[in-house]
C-alpha cells in the first residue's frame, strides 16, 4: 500500500518536465496517426519513462520519444536501435532541447511544419535529479490506481495519458450521451465523458470533471473527506494532493474518492 511523499520543491523541476514534454509532443503532433481526440500527441507512463506513441520515419521505421526519469534524459530512439539523447540536468531552455530533438528528427530524415511556440522560451530550466525521481515513484504509483480502477468500470475507457498542454494524467470514460458541441462552425457528435486525474503544477491536486456538467443533479452532493466541488475554470471535483501526503490511508483514500466520482457522475451522463 503506497503512501504518498510530500512533494515539496517540486514546481521548477516539474516546469522544466513540462516543458521538455511540449519539446517531445511537436514531434508525434506532426508525424503521428492523427487521433481524433488527440491521443497521438501524448505520453504514456512505461519503464522506460514517459512515452510517447510510436510514429512512423520515411523508410518504415518507427521512433519514439521518452522522458527518461530514471537517468534523467530526453532520449529519442527507433526500432532499428537508434538512440540519441538529452541530459535534463544540463538547463537546457526549452528552445534548446527542442532545436535538438528537430535536429535529431532531420537526420532521421523527418522535416515539417513544427508548432514551435508549444517550446520556444530562452529561460534556462533547473533539474533537481532527486526531486524528479521522487515524482517519477509518484506517477507510477497514480497510473497503477488509476489502471486499477479503470479496468473495473464498465463501458468504454480511453488509455492513461499525459498531456503535454498541461502535463496532467488522467484517463477519460466515456458515457452513451451525444453531445452536439460547435467548433469553428462545424458541428459534431461527441459522446459524454468523466475525466480522472492528477495535476502537478503549483498545488498539486487529483480532478474528476464529468462533460457535460450537470450542475443542478452534482453540486452539493456528499464527497469524501478532503474533496470538494470545483466550478471557477473547469468543473467537477478536486481532491488536494496534500489531503493525502504522509497518510497511510492515503491510496485507499484516492481509491474511494476515485469511485465515489464515478458513481456521482456516470448516470448524469447516460441515455
Amino acid at each position: 500500500m503506497t503512501t504518498f511523499p510530500p512533494l515539496d520543491n517540486l514546481e521548477p523541476t516539474r516546469a522544466t518536465l513540462h516543458k521538455y514534454a511540449q519539446a517531445i509532443g511537436v514531434l508525434p503532433r506532426t508525424h503521428g496517426r492523427a487521433h481524433p481526440q488527440w491521443w497521438h500527441i501524448s505520453l504514456r507512463v512505461t519503464p522506460g519513462g514517459l512515452q510517447t506513441v510510436p510514429f512512423d520515419l520515411p523508410d518504415g521505421r518507427q521512433a519514439w520519444l521518452a522522458l527518461d526519469l530514471d537517468h534523467h534524459l530526453v532520449a529519442f530512439e527507433t526500432s532499428a536501435g537508434d538512440r540519441r539523447a538529452f541530459d535534463m540536468r544540463g538547463g537546457r531552455t526549452g528552445t534548446e532541447m527542442g532545436n535538438a530533438l528537430l535536429a535529431a528528427a532531420a537526420e532521421l530524415g523527418l522535416d515539417g511544419e513544427y508548432a514551435r511556440e508549444k517550446f520556444e522560451s530562452d529561460e534556462p530550466r533547473p533539474y533537481d535529479a532527486s526531486i524528479a525521481r521522487s515524482y517519477w515513484g509518484v506517477l507510477r504509483d497514480i497510473e497503477r490506481i488509476l489502471r486499477d480502477h479503470r479496468a473495473g468500470l464498465p463501458g468504454r475507457t480511453g488509455p492513461i495519458q499525459i498531456w503535454p498542454h498541461g502535463f496532467d494524467i488522467a484517463f477519460e470514460w466515456f458515457g452513451t450521451r451525444v453531445q452536439r458541441h460547435e467548433e469553428n462552425g462545424e458541428v459534431q457528435a461527441l459522446p459524454s465523458q468523466l475525466n480522472l486525474g492528477f495535476y502537478p503544477g503549483g498545488s498539486p491536486y487529483f480532478y474528476s470533471n464529468p462533460w457535460p456538467f450537470e450542475a443542478d443533479q452534482l453540486l452539493g452532493k456528499p464527497l469524501p473527506a478532503g474533496a470538494a466541488w470545483h466550478t471557477e475554470g473547469w468543473q467537477g471535483t478536486m481532491l488536494p494532493y496534500a489531503e493525502l501526503a504522509g497518510d497511510p490511508q492515503g491510496e485507499n483514500r484516492l481509491r474511494a474518492y476515485a469511485r465515489a466520482v464515478f458513481d456521482l457522475a456516470a448516470p448524469t451522463l447516460m441515455d
